[in-house]
């Protein structure tokens, strides 16, 4: 279930160049949302999934910027980051 809007990120210089020639500028809305039920399970767009706890997000492998979308989830900031 959605319960609010963490931000509304985008950057002007990361570009995506695609093999097929499609180039475009992508932006991201991140949510905030809470568990209502279900089986946590792989998709086509993943290879591992689990819950950890916010202290193990930091030994994580990701890029700089979903790290910061982590980040301003788990501050509970009232009004959504523009980024």
């Amino acid at each position: 279930m959605v319960t609010g809007i963490v931000g509304v990120y985008s950057d002007p210089g990361h570009v995506i160049a695609y093999s097929d020639g499609e180039v475009r500028q992508e932006f991201n809305l991140c949510f905030a949302a809470g568990l209502v039920g279900g089986q946590l399970s792989v998709s086509d767009e993943s290879t591992e999934v689990r819950w950890i706890a916010p202290a193990a997000i930091e030994a994580l492998p990701m890029h700089e910027s979903i790290r910061l979308r982590i980040k301003h989830s788990l501050e509970g900031r009232s009004t959504p980051a523009i980024a």
